[in-house]
Order: C-alpha cells, then structure tokens, then sequence
C-alpha cells in the first residue's frame, strides 16, 4: 500500500512525512525502515520494496523521497553528462507503482513537487493522499531545519557540524537529517548557488548516498558519520 506527501509547501510535506514514519515505526517496532533517494531507485530496489517479509521481518517501511527527478535538457545525454542524462531518460518508479500498492509493505512517496497529471495518476494507486500547499502566511513548521540546510548552502563545515549536532539533540532521527541535507544538494545542484559549483554540489548529493548506504552496509553509526561527512564538506 502507497501513501503519498505532496503540494506547494515543500517544508511542511517533509516534516509531516518524517512525523508519520515516527508513528509508523513506533506503532510497529518490527517494522523495518528504509529511506531510498531517487539516484537510488532501480528495478530490484522497488521490486524489494514490493515483495513480502522473510523470516524475521515481517512488513517493510519505505520512504521514496522525491523520486520524480525534474526535467532536463533534450541533449543532456549527448553532452556526456551521465547523471544528467539517467534523470532525462524518466523514472524507473512509473513501471512499479501497481506492484507496490498491491503490496503489504507501507510505501510512502514524499513528492513536494508534482505537475497535476502526475498527481492525478499517483492518486490512483495510494491509498490515501497528504496534500500540503502553502498559504498566504505560514509559520515554518518543526520538522523542517532552515538553520540545517542554510549552513549547508553557506557551504560551512564548522557551522553544519554544530547544526547537525543540535538537530540530534532536539530529537531529529538521523535519517530525517539525511534526508533533509540530501534534498537541499539536490536542489543546490538544481538551483544552482553562490557558494556550490553545479558539479560540487551534485558530488555531495552523490557523497551523501554513498554515506547512508555504507552505514547500513557496514552497520554504522549514522548520526556519527553524519557528523564526521559535515566537517568535510
């Protein structure tokens, strides 16, 4: 079964997903937890995140955070650009979306953005739907770290060590940080920033991934690595 977070107001749709998987998680201590980015999701990936438990897992919790990459130039691929032309050939999450809403295993999609005919077609396989779209006037909404990724643009070890640090002393689980630092590479790489070069900042996206996926390869300490990857930026 599916479960979708999406609309205009990116910073409250990921504070309110990160809040539902806490709830998940600790409705359901059993469940096991997996947060995949879009660089990420591949075929066996999702087939993975469709199929049933084993022998000591029963139900899987995954997180597909912001899988729909945006568009890119016609000639992305003939440029050379290898991570510009996978993102310009489309999404491997299109071909499995019936599979993972038939599934027992809880999927949710955290999409802030999405043009109104994919929410449309997403709308047809969740099983329930989490709009958040900005209003007039909004108070920022805990969850969402501004100090965390303005020190990750300001391109400051010493600064994104100390917020890091703080987040995990206000009770931010390492995988909301991650997350969350891993969504503004992305978009510094998108965007484009006075203190990140295009391909500076689509390295840390990518060092970002290695880093998750060595900690749980290696059963690492996340919150610690985290800390460590801030001073090296």
């Amino acid at each position: 079964m599916m479960y979708l977070f999406r609309g205009s107001d990116t910073q409250k749709a990921r504070a309110q997903a990160f809040a539902w998987i806490a709830v998940a998680r600790a409705k359901e201590p059993n469940l096991a937890y997996a947060r995949l980015a879009r660089e990420e999701l591949t075929d066996a990936a999702l087939e993975d995140a469709a199929a049933s438990g084993g022998l000591f897992v029963k139900r899987l919790l995954v997180l597909l955070d912001d899988p729909f990459a945006p568009v890119r130039a016609k000639d992305a691929e003939e440029a050379g650009d290898e991570e510009e032309a996978v993102e310009a050939r489309g999404n491997v999450l299109d071909a499995h979306l019936g599979a993972l809403a038939a599934s027992d295993n809880a999927i949710v999609i955290l999409a802030p953005a999405l043009t109104a005919a994919r929410a449309k077609k997403l709308a047809t396989f969740v099983k329930k739907e989490y709009v958040f779209d900005a209003p007039a006037a909004r108070a920022t909404a805990r969850g969402f770290n501004g100090a965390l990724v303005n020190a990750l643009s300001a391109k400051d070890p010493k600064l994104l060590w100390l917020e890091v640090v703080r987040a995990f002393s206000a009770g931010d689980a390492p995988e909301l940080v991650h997350g969350l630092l891993h969504w503004k590479a992305r978009d510094l790489a998108e965007k484009g920033s006075r203190a990140w070069k295009p391909a500076e900042a689509r390295r840390l996206s990518l060092d970002l991934i290695v880093l998750l996926q060595e900690s749980r390869r290696k059963n690492l300490d996340l919150s610690r690595e985290l800390e460590r990857w801030a001073l090296s930026i």
